[in-house]
């Protein structure tokens, strides 16, 4: 039996986000306004079948494809949102299932580090693969639940506020975002990040042995 930990949507990907993915991904790299979609499963290996399904039913591309014994990773971009849209219905009529059985996401910790100090910052850039955070600023950190929708926090972040994407982690047991900036967009783009995850829905709460 095949879980739908994550299955997310993003209408357009927002320029650091798709540069991100770009530095860090390995397959067909998207760019600003594609149209993307992460889908992530439980067992992992399983991911193959779905990159599969998806490439054979539309005109997508992947850029992101990582295979854990535990789960896996997919995603697939267009600039055309309608053949995006095609790819995650082929993928969910493979799984014989509906989006809204996916689990539904959580957060799992946030906080803001204002003023941050130097030496702190060069801890940071030392293990980023986005933009530097420069002493001064504040850093936005959140953890999701599944991993995967720690994406659509990081786009609708950036939608909201002038920030910079210093590292994203959306694969594992759980989703990293790491955001910089001045406070007051700090914090616009936190409140846009926790609210876009929290607006999810899904078949019950990620980490919970009941219904939601």
């Amino acid at each position: 039996m095949i879980t739908l930990r994550t299955y997310v949507f993003l209408d357009s990907l927002q320029d650091q986000l798709a540069a991100f993915i770009g530095t860090t991904s390995r397959g067909f790299l998207p760019v600003p306004g594609d149209a993307s979609l992460w889908v992530e499963i439980a067992p992992g290996l399983a991911i193959n079948r779905i990159t599969d399904v998806a490439l054979k039913a539309t005109t997508v591309k992947p850029a992101v494809q990582v295979v854990e014994r535990a789960y896996g990773l997919l995603e697939v971009h267009d600039p055309d949102k309608g053949e995006v849209q095609s790819a995650g219905k082929a993928i969910l009529d493979y799984l014989d299932q509906e989006e809204g059985q996916r689990l539904k996401p959580r957060v799992v910790s946030q906080e803001i580090i204002r003023a941050v100090e130097p030496y702190q910052a060069q801890i940071i850039n030392r293990t980023r693969s986005g933009s530097m955070i420069l002493p001064g600023e504040s850093l936005f950190i959140m953890e999701t639940e599944p991993a995967g929708y720690i994406v659509f926090g990081a786009n609708e972040a950036e939608k909201e506020a002038r920030i910079k994407l210093v590292d994203i982690r959306p694969y594992g047991a759980f989703g990293r975002l790491y955001l910089s900036g001045s406070e007051a967009e700090i914090d616009s783009a936190a409140a846009a990040a926790v609210a876009a995850v929290g607006s999810l829905t899904g078949s019950k709460p990620a980490g919970s042995k009941h219904k939601a």
